[in-house]
């Protein structure tokens, strides 16, 4: 689920800024702190001595911010090639096929490529995420970042986790691979898309053949920046063992 932390800071950023006319009273420190503040004033049941990972893509658009409000945060981001993504909200959609998505706005007449170019846009489900992160992998901080690939966490979680740990300065320790399961029911029936915060129980990969028209599938080929020729050297990105 993504976490709500980051609509409110991109609200608290609007109202500070000189959209609002009185902002000329509000001093950069108190901008600042005003920010800053959300995140105290959203994790305060947490305690001072918790570790944090806010689930919101938005980060990777704010991290001159983050770096600012927290000189040691990192941001893990996991990626897969863009034509599964696609491929599996296509997937979600079928499953329920008496039902409008509001993914897609509810519309009622799109066909694969209207909701595939939907999430691609720029301010689509994917495409967002996807300029998001390039903004974060080629930008100044690039050295925060983390990319962890899908087949490398589905199909070795043990051997990924350990690296996590290690980027994040935390000490790695046991998990239950095999009952590992979460869902979003009331969320995912409002928003017309039942099943797409499910998770299911076992950690595994599970090899399909993509339902998506060829040349659609193919559209997104060059589009994993991070493997290509030439990708940063200081990002690190936890790659799976072998291909699958």
């Amino acid at each position: 689920m993504t976490s709500p932390v980051g609509s409110i800071y991109m609200a608290m950023q609007a109202a500070t800024s000189r959209k609002n006319e009185a902002a000329v009273f509000i001093g950069e420190e108190q901008k600042r702190d005003l920010l800053r503040g959300v995140f105290e004033s959203y994790y305060r049941k947490l305690g001072d001595e918790k570790l944090i990972f806010d689930t919101n893509r938005v980060w990777c658009t704010k991290l001159p911010s983050i770096a600012d409000h927290f000189p040691d945060a990192k941001i893990l981001c996991c990626v897969r090639h863009i034509s599964w993504i696609m491929d599996s909200v296509e997937s979600l959609i079928r499953r329920n096929p008496h039902e409008l998505s509001g993914l897609f706005g509810f519309e009622a007449g799109g066909t694969v490529y209207t909701r595939v170019n939907r999430l691609a846009a720029n301010d689509g489900l994917v495409g967002y995420a996807l300029d998001a992160l390039r903004e974060a992998y080629y930008g100044e901080h690039s050295g925060r970042l983390m990319l962890i690939e899908y087949g490398a966490l589905a199909r070795d979680p043990g051997r990924t986790l350990e690296q996590i740990y290690d980027f994040i300065g935390e000490p790695s320790f046991a998990h239950d691979f095999d009952n590992v399961d979460y869902d979003a029911r009331d969320f995912d029936l409002a928003i017309g898309a039942p099943g797409l915060h499910t998770v299911a129980r076992k950690v595994a990969l599970r090899p399909r053949d993509s339902i998506l028209p060829p040349d659609l599938f193919r559209r997104f080929e060059n589009d994993m920046f991070w493997a290509m020729p030439g990708a940063r050297a200081d990002v690190r990105v936890v790659r799976r063992a072998e291909s699958s």
